[in-house]
């Protein structure tokens, strides 16, 4: 893929606003700021679901959403979709869980930086592990059959629609000349 420079940098607000025309009115937004990443089902004083990102990174909110739009309708209603979740210094079995869950949303989150033409990387997101080659290898094979099977099968529906308004962020725009 072909990235263009000037896309590198586009305004989280953007991406935030994208998510949010989407799929506001289906109760849940997108919100950054957060120290750490954390998916808060709607429930008691909370009347939306919300997907908070961490600080203001375009990847991070790309990442969150793409877990929102891998989890099934029984995840959406729990805490951080009850998953575990260990920041850094994981274990060698931990790292080795983590990539197993992570195949499938670091490929829908390739597919939504590719929409907005920036650099996909996966992310191990163990900086204190130090992760073999070989390990790092069966992950990104992992990822890349995710990759292939979405190509080929298509892309979960709530995937599909922010892709199409990404594009909105991506689109020029037009100025209609009146004769």
């Amino acid at each position: 893929m072909v990235t263009n420079p000037q896309q590198e940098h586009f305004n989280v607000d953007d991406v935030v606003q994208a998510f949010n025309s989407c799929f506001l009115t289906e109760g849940v937004r997108l919100q950054g700021g957060a120290e750490e990443p954390f998916f808060r089902p709607a429930g008691g004083d909370h009347d939306h679901a919300t997907i908070h990102f961490r600080a203001d990174y375009v990847r991070s909110a790309l990442h969150e959403v793409a877990h929102w739009c891998h989890a099934g309708p029984k995840r959406r209603l729990l805490p951080d979709y009850g998953y575990w979740y260990s920041p850094d210094d994981r274990s060698v079995e931990e790292q080795t869980a983590f990539f197993v869950v992570e195949a499938r949303p670091q490929a829908l989150e390739r597919f939504f930086c590719e929409s907005l033409g920036i650099r996909f990387e996966p992310s191990v997101d163990n900086l204190s592990l130090d992760i073999s080659e070989r390990e790092l290898s069966v992950f990104r094979s992992r990822l890349e059959c995710a990759y292939k099977r979405y190509e080929q099968c298509g892309l979960p529906e709530r995937a599909s629609r922010f892709i199409e308004a990404l594009a909105a962020i991506t689109a020029p725009s037009t100025t209609r000349v009146e004769e």
